[in-house]
């Protein structure tokens, strides 16, 4: 195209632009641009999160290498300090106020310490989860991967946590009488069941904290709650004997009762089904799939807002 100026001359004006009259967002689609940080598909998340599995092993063995590297007994601080604990309640609950009341000794102190090692499991998932996010916003806006990476390697990492105190559980109920069986391969299944409820809690947990840090302050108070609620130190059906049944049937069937009962179960011979709730592997299995999953799609539907402020 061409035009005369007042001069007389001749200027030539630039052709439409094939883009004329287009908007943003065509502009995008036309030239396969996308929204940077924007949400994948749910199918498209996971496999990028599976594309990342080396990634959240070792993310989660160096967190746990560097968790005690400053003590002078370093990882031996994973069993002395829920020992220590186990010792605790074992004083304060078990010989001052009998909460071992009908259990006896050589049942009591395994069933106590089991129970210790299994919550501290799902306490200690539940709070790195808090803080996965909010904790490593160096990492998060530096780096492009699945934020879920940072919820699941720390729930991994308190499972490599119990697998190594698991040794000294072992020790213990072999020291009070119960010796290895068939059924302590049982433990297997209720602690891959335990980690898909702790890695969705782990979600669940991490989208909340990374909008409310004091979500980590309010926390340990909700978690001793949990704890008191779960039969931590006493069997929920002994001292609630005098109660309506549903109380204890309602107790037993929340998710920390459930998997620290399986591996009681599991592992201690005197402590048999009639000290179960009914149906308690459904629930167990329930539990994880309604935790795992809900927790999983969650955390997904806030992955673009991590980081942002």
């Amino acid at each position: 195209m061409s035009e005369t100026t007042h001069d007389g001359a001749v200027a030539l004006s630039a052709p439409p632009s094939p883009d004329d009259g287009l908007s943003a967002a065509e502009l995008a689609a036309k030239y396969g641009l996308s929204v940077s940080g924007a949400r994948p598909g749910l199918v498209e998340y996971i496999k990028q999160l599976w594309g990342r599995r080396h990634f959240i092993l070792a993310f989660s063995q160096a967190k746990l290498t560097a968790q005690y590297s400053q003590a002078k007994l370093g990882q031996l601080w994973q069993v002395a300090t829920p020992l220590l604990n186990a010792v605790v309640y074992y004083l304060i609950f078990g010989l001052i106020l009998g909460t071992r009341e009908g259990i006896p000794n050589e049942v009591f102190v395994p069933f106590l310490v089991t129970g210790v090692f299994v919550f501290t499991f799902t306490q200690s998932s539940v709070m790195a989860g808090v803080r996965s996010i909010s904790g490593n916003l160096g990492l998060v806006r530096a780096l492009h991967f699945p934020r879920a990476a940072l919820p699941v390697s720390f729930a991994l990492q308190q499972l490599q946590q119990l697998l190594f105190s698991m040794l000294v559980l072992f020790l213990i109920a072999i020291a009070f009488g119960s010796y290895p069986s068939l059924s302590w391969l049982l433990i297997i299944p209720a602690l891959a069941l335990q980690f898909v409820f702790n890695t969705g809690m782990a979600l669940i947990m991490a989208r909340l904290g990374s909008k409310t840090p004091d979500l980590a302050q309010l926390m340990p108070f909700v978690m001793r709650t949990w704890m008191y609620a779960s039969g931590v130190m006493f069997s929920i059906p002994v001292m609630l004997a005098d109660k309506p049944d549903w109380i204890a049937r309602v107790l037993q069937w929340n998710p920390a009762a459930v998997y620290m009962d399986l591996i009681r179960f599991a592992l201690i011979d005197g402590y048999g089904s009639e000290n179960l709730p009914p149906h308690i592997w459904a629930f167990a299995v329930g539990w994880a799939i309604l935790f795992g999953a809900a927790g999983f799609v969650y955390f997904w539907k806030a992955e673009e807002r991590y980081g942002r402020g």
